[in-house]
Parts: structure tokens; sequence; C-alpha cells
């Protein structure tokens, strides 16, 4: 994500996969955010509107308090993002953070899920969720 072939193919996967209900992106601090802002810039680009945001990992006292940095909405239907994901417990973070917002994640998207736990996790939770790569994708076991 930090190139800019590499953000254009990001973005081109996942804005394929993602429902276009979705009317926001992002999710925990410092793995998601250029996730998120470049699927939001290219997704711009060709017309679909995405709000992004940042899941702070904690809430703020001063300023713009709490834990949601960005143009989140309550009540938009969210996509939670991430450059990577092991165990899950990032996205899930997120996921809470953005329902204590007032915002719904229906959709769940990695680049590369290296643990295998998440799709559980998902389905556990009520939302979709689609990695882009996983590591059995890539030449790897799940936890390698």
């Amino acid at each position: 994500m930090c190139r800019p072939d590499g953000a254009l193919f990001v973005a081109d996967a996942a804005l394929e996969v993602m429902p276009i209900t979705v009317q926001a992106i992002g999710g925990l601090t410092m793995g998601a955010d250029p996730v998120a802002y470049g699927i939001a810039a290219v997704a711009a680009t060709r017309g679909r509107e995405l709000r992004s945001f940042s899941v702070r990992k904690e809430a703020k006292d001063h300023g713009i308090t709490g834990r949601i940095a960005g143009a989140l909405q309550v009540g938009d239907l969210v996509t939670i993002t991430e450059d990577t994901v092991t165990r899950g417990t990032s996205i899930f973070e997120a996921v809470e953070a953005v329902k204590a917002f007032g915002a719904q994640p229906i959709f769940i998207t990695v680049i590369v899920d290296r643990g295998g736990t998440c799709a559980a996790m998902a389905r556990e939770a009520g939302v979709t969720y689609h990695p882009l790569l996983t590591a059995p994708d890539l030449g790897y076991e799940f936890g390698s």
C-alpha cells in the first residue's frame, strides 16, 4: 500500500468485492489507515464516494474526542479493513468501536489473512469477510 502500483492494485481488488452499499471504510490505526484511505481515494476517481476514518487505540479527551477520527457518520454501512490479520483481535476491536459510534460494520476485508481465524469470528459476528489473499494463496500455511 505504500507504493502507487500497490495502492491501485489493492483498491481495485477491494472495490471489486466490497458491497456497493458500503458508505465508509476504516479500521484500527495504523495498519488500516493506508488501506482505507487508498481505497477511498481510488474509489473517488471512479465516482464512488467512500468516507474514510481511523479507529484510535484509545479515546482522546480533547479536540475531537472519542476513538473515531475521520468522516464516519452515525448510521453508515461500513467496511472494516486492515493490511494483515493473524488472530482478528484488531479487526474486531475496530468492529466494536464502529458499533459503539453508531455505524454498522457489514463487510471486512484485509490484504492478507495470515492466521485463518478471522473468517469464523466474522461469521459469528454476522459480518461478511473477504480477504484479498490468504497465507495458503501465497504458499504458506496459516500461522506461518
